[in-house]
């Protein structure tokens, strides 16, 4: 990190006028032309030299173009000033994920900004956690703390006035169910319901062994918990799946709850532990989710039979039989 970073800034002098700006997390920056972007790195043309960056170092990439746009505005007295979006909402697959990728902060300021969007879902049966992903109130939980129920009531805490009020709903509609992934998706349908905080997805495939991740959820009933760790590894095979391992406590109730990074995204659901066991607690990554989310009408949930995890179509019916002459 230091070391590209001291390129930058030998590099500073040479810089020209149309280059891009790579602001970072240590508050300093890197300046050149961005050759290619990678989930991962960016490419950067220091003028005598390429340097790799690692997009977890990356807080705000400024372009030439959003430079001169921006250039344009501040000579204007009567122009605005505009902040460009932080995240971008897939109104096909429900998710909002960020453009950029957001600072790290801590889970004390992460809980504060993310609490409201984490619920408690009840059944007849007992009961787990979900998280909200839209504001119009779908959320996503896991499939075995539905399983076998239709009476689904979905407590939210608003905050209201600096206060937090729960606020119980009952008319919850189940839209999709995958069973062998232990996912559920659900909406909110009560009459009059506000619109909902959500809660942005995350990259699993971004995270690295040791990096500090946190959950939400309701252990055994106890509402609104906080739990820390560290990601322990992000291939742990069970029973034909790969799923992340965490250090994060994970108890019954936790189930179906968020697995966030410390830039508030969510990049697991947390469905399992060893029970005899300390510190081993596993959660379903959330490409998993994007691909139940995407491709959820497969997996549509269908009242003539509520365990099925796939929605088969009816076969086309035979054409009339010729009739004899």
């Amino acid at each position: 990190m230091q070391k590209f970073l001291h390129l930058a800034a030998l590099a500073g002098p040479l810089a020209i006028a149309s280059a891009d700006e790579l602001q970072l997390r240590d508050k300093s920056s890197i300046t050149g032309r961005i050759l290619a972007e990678k989930t991962d790195q960016v490419f950067v043309d220091l003028g005598y030299t390429v340097i790799a960056v690692p997009r977890t170092q990356i807080t705000n990439i400024l372009r030439t173009s959003d430079k001169s746009t921006s250039a344009k505005k501040t000579t204007d007295p009567v122009a605005k000033a505009s902040v460009p979006p932080a995240a971008a909402t897939d109104t096909k697959n429900l998710f909002t994920v960020n453009t950029t990728p957001p600072p790290e902060r801590s889970v004390r300021e992460l809980m504060a900004q993310l609490g409201q969007a984490v619920v408690q879902v009840r059944t007849p049966g007992g009961l787990g956690s979900g998280f909200i992903i839209s504001d119009e109130g779908y959320l996503i939980t896991n499939f075995h703390v539905i399983e076998g129920e239709t009476q689904i009531s979905i407590e939210v805490f608003h905050q209201l006035k600096g206060q937090l009020e729960r606020k119980a709903y009952k008319q919850v509609r189940i839209i999709a169910m995958h069973k062998f992934a232990d996912l559920a998706l659900l909406k909110i349908e009560d009459p009059g319901a506000p619109k909902f905080s959500r809660v942005p997805l995350g990259d699993a495939d971004l995270l690295s062994v040791g990096e500090r991740v946190f959950a939400i959820g309701s252990p055994l009933g106890l509402e609104r918990t906080v739990t820390e760790g560290i990601l322990s590894t992000k291939t742990r095979q069970m029973q034909g799946s790969l799923y992340l391992q965490t250090t994060t406590q994970i108890n019954p109730g936790n189930s179906g709850g968020p697995l966030f990074n410390l830039r508030g995204e969510v990049v697991g659901v947390t469905n399992m532990k060893i029970t005899f066991g300390e510190g081993l607690g596993f959660a379903i990554p959330i490409e998993q989710v994007k691909h139940f989310l995407s491709h959820r009408d497969a997996y549509a949930y269908d009242a003539d039979n509520p365990s099925n995890a796939y929605r088969y179509l009816p076969p086309p019916s035979r054409g009339p039989k010729a009739s004899a002459k």
